[in-house]
């Protein structure tokens, strides 16, 4: 027990660590008071559009990975699944436990006896591979609308190739690794259309809030191209990971140095303050369930990492 709470404990701090060093070289390269500046005098109008429009994204996106577990028949009511989601948002981002936040949830689920760990863990997965697909997919699309990246010729063949592959590829991988959820393939993906295009509304009234006059499109291909980078597990919610993106891309397009860094730390800012209505449901539990919202340690034979 004790290997595997130091094993998962020490890939946190990793990740902890990366994500200090990549904000280290940022605020090396950019002027930290006026990133300050911009954020502090960002409008709180357009921040709250943010902030409802990445929780509308978020409610999409729990109701997409209720429909994975009802393929298995794992049958949750909506309500306590948006309370296992944002609990296991909060669990990610804040807690440094044994267990990441999505394998908690899983092993939660499994202690109710609503499914097995393989079932359980199989439709995490694949939430997390639909809302990458679609991702992926925006992310193309959003490189050949936009007009200012045709000067790099090398990336509309890329772009073609990859808008054409992405759902078909993703497609073939449900239907030949995932048969038990293929059911659900439309109507999820479907989802994940909705929940992608509330990350972009949410991106898009940060940049209204600080400011930001031109370029919108720039600013909306490297916030698609930076999520597909925070997905990695190198850092803790993509801090870090967003902002050298950011500020390796703006060498290339024309976008405000200071304001793109302002705007993804404003974007984890959204999503740290919402993470912590898991809060919620773990000072305020379902009365019959009230020890599902207390983190503990698991059981020897049971590790999830």
């Amino acid at each position: 027990m004790k290997n595997i709470k130091f094993k998962n404990l020490s890939k946190w701090l990793l990740k902890f660590g990366l994500s200090s060093i990549a904000l280290f070289f940022v605020f090396k390269k950019v002027e930290l008071n006026q990133i300050v500046e911009i954020a502090l005098s960002a409008n709180p109008f357009y921040l709250s559009l943010a902030l409802l429009a990445f929780n509308s994204s978020k409610i999409i996106s729990a109701f997409r990975l209720n429909q994975f577990y009802k393929a298995v028949e794992v049958n949750l009511t909506e309500k306590y699944n948006l309370s296992l989601y944002y609990l296991s948002m909060f669990y990610n981002l804040f807690l440094p436990g044994s267990i990441g936040g999505d394998a908690y949830k899983v092993y939660l689920l499994k202690q109710e006896g609503k499914g097995s760990l393989k079932k359980l863990s199989m439709a995490t997965l694949l939430d997390r591979v639909s809302g990458l697909a679609l991702l992926v997919f925006l992310s193309f699309f959003l490189v050949l609308v936009n007009q200012e990246l045709q000067q790099f010729n090398y990336l509309i063949p890329f772009a073609i190739i990859g808008l054409l592959l992405t759902l078909p590829s993703y497609y073939l991988f449900t239907r030949l690794l995932f048969k038990s959820f293929y059911s659900k393939f439309w109507s999820t993906t479907h989802l994940s259309f909705w929940v992608q295009l509330g990350q972009l509304l949410c991106a898009y009234f940060i940049l209204l809030a600080i400011g930001v006059e031109s370029h919108y499109l720039d600013y909306l291909v490297l916030f698609m191209v930076s999520s597909v980078v925070a997905v990695l597990p190198f850092s803790i919610g993509g801090i870090g990971a967003r902002e050298l993106v950011f500020l390796y891309a703006h060498q290339y397009i024309a976008i405000d140095e200071s304001q793109a860094i302002s705007f993804t730390l404003l974007f984890f800012s959204t999503l740290a303050s919402s993470s912590f209505l898991g809060l919620i449901f773990i000072v305020f539990p379902d009365k019959e369930k009230k020890n599902l919202f207390i983190p503990e340690l698991l059981p020897n034979d049971e590790p999830l990492d």
